[in-house]
């Protein structure tokens, strides 16, 4: 598995450990809406991507990835993971 992967694979499972940590959306007063949260998810997505092109090639290299899969990863619609 290549890092892109794993970053991935990370990420996801934070989101997921979030949502069970809160339990149900609905069953808390005052709880984010979910398009609050997928408003949120998208900025994270967006600003961490960006990230990634400020990275040099050996801080590239130490999370596993090339500068082209880098700038593949920038470039994705925010709505993929």
């Amino acid at each position: 598995m290549n890092g892109l992967s794993d970053v991935r694979l990370s990420m996801k499972a934070d989101e997921l450990q979030q949502e069970s940590a809160g339990g149900h959306l609905y069953a808390r007063p005052g709880a984010v809406k979910p398009a609050v949260r997928r408003w949120n998810a998208f900025w994270l997505r967006l600003t961490t991507r960006r990230a990634l092109l400020t990275l040099t090639d050996e801080q590239l290299k130490d999370i596993g990835l090339s500068r082209e899969q880098a700038r593949r990863e920038v470039f994705l619609p925010f709505w993929k993971l």
